[in-house]
């Protein structure tokens, strides 16, 4: 930064597409990757390989007459793509273990092996964490505080979380690549009014590379960033983030949240996982429609899942349809990939999948 440099981290286990693209975007001077990753970038971009001797043998030097000037604050440091694209790291002094293809028994292998005591996670990694048969089975007593992002965590969840791993604390975090990381959390789990949830600050991004009418969608003209949340603040200024705008389900005029449902069906004790996604209705406008993960065993059927939530939520609220499947569709990050269920949903035209 002191040089002037502009960092662009990129996703190891990016296609070369996506690879491509970033390269197109930033434009950078140089790159820095390993000798099975460096395949992905162009021939003519100047590359520095991180497994080469040359470079292992360079971090064992020890200058003493560098110098570095004062880095002004405004100033670009670095430009992120959001989705998974990018890691997250530790603090100073500690030791990082990365995989570079999330497998659920991969990590609990690594917690077991290294004695892992914070983990970055999302919400059906605790779920996960809860229901599954393949953590008994691994020493996690090293574990001592979980930070899950990247979706609302339901309160029926933390409960069980809190039940099977008492000596491990959960903090929920809210941030966005566009805030350059977290912008609240809070620890543990009344309701007033709802919107949409916009931030402002010395950390907000400048905007989007290479495309200013995102920027312009996205930030107004006294620098507050629309995060496309729906929020809500309680009567002692706890911030709630109940989901996306975008992802809200319009039934019969009324919004439907599927995160609120998702955390009502998770707390199911013959469910693993479950999303909820909007379904076409010409007279409702769009019905919620579950998929469900059945736990092992059970014989859970669509009327009874339909029938658990009812019994639970506001009318205009009830799922409508329901869809048994073996696994959510999910990103590297842990969000559910809600189009890859209604396109699916829509190609088969039932609630028997």
């Amino acid at each position: 930064m002191s040089l002037g440099v502009v960092v662009s981290p990129a996703n190891p286990v990016g296609s070369d597409s996506e690879v491509t693209h970033q390269v197109q975007l930033v434009r950078p001077a140089i790159a820095f990757a390993t000798s099975s990753t460096a395949r992905k970038l162009p021939p003519s971009l100047p590359t520095i390989l991180l497994d080469s001797p040359e470079f292992l043998s360079m971090l064992d030097r020890v200058d003493s007459g560098d110098s570095f000037e004062p880095v002004p604050q405004t100033d670009t440091a670095a430009i992120l793509y959001s989705s998974g694209t990018t890691g997250r790291g530790g603090d100073f002094g500690e030791t990082l273990v990365l995989m570079e293809r999330f497998d659920f028994e991969t990590m609990l292998r690594a917690v077991e092996k290294y004695r892992v005591t914070y983990m970055p996670v999302s919400p059906p990694l605790v779920v996960a964490l809860v229901n599954s048969e393949l953590a008994k089975k691994y020493d996690l007593s090293s574990l001592r505080l979980l930070g899950c992002g990247g979706a609302p965590l339901g309160e029926e969840t933390i409960k069980s979380f809190n039940a099977k791993y008492p000596n491990v604390e959960i903090t929920q975090g809210y941030g966005l690549t566009e805030s350059a990381g977290s912008v609240t959390r809070m620890i543990g789990d009344e309701e007033t009014k709802r919107g949409e949830l916009w931030i402002r600050g010395p950390f907000i991004m400048k905007g989007y590379v290479g495309n200013e009418k995102a920027t312009a969608e996205t930030l107004d003209s006294e620098g507050w960033l629309k995060t496309g949340d729906l929020c809500m603040f309680d009567s002692e200024g706890y911030l709630y983030i109940v989901d996306r705008l975008k992802e809200l389900i319009k039934y019969k005029a009324y919004q439907v949240p599927p995160a609120e449902l998702e955390h009502l069906l998770h707390s199911h004790p013959d469910i693993a996982d479950a999303a909820v996604i909007p379904y076409p209705d010409e007279v409702a406008g769009q019905l919620p429609m579950a998929y469900v993960v059945r736990k092992p065993g059970s014989n859970l059927t669509e009327a009874q899942v339909i029938d658990f939530v009812a019994q639970k939520v506001a009318p205009y609220k009830k799922v409508r349809r329901v869809a048994f499947i073996n696994a959510i569709p999910k990103s590297p990050a842990g969000k559910i990939l809600r189009r890859e269920l209604v396109n699916h949903a829509l190609s088969k035209g039932s609630a028997k999948l």
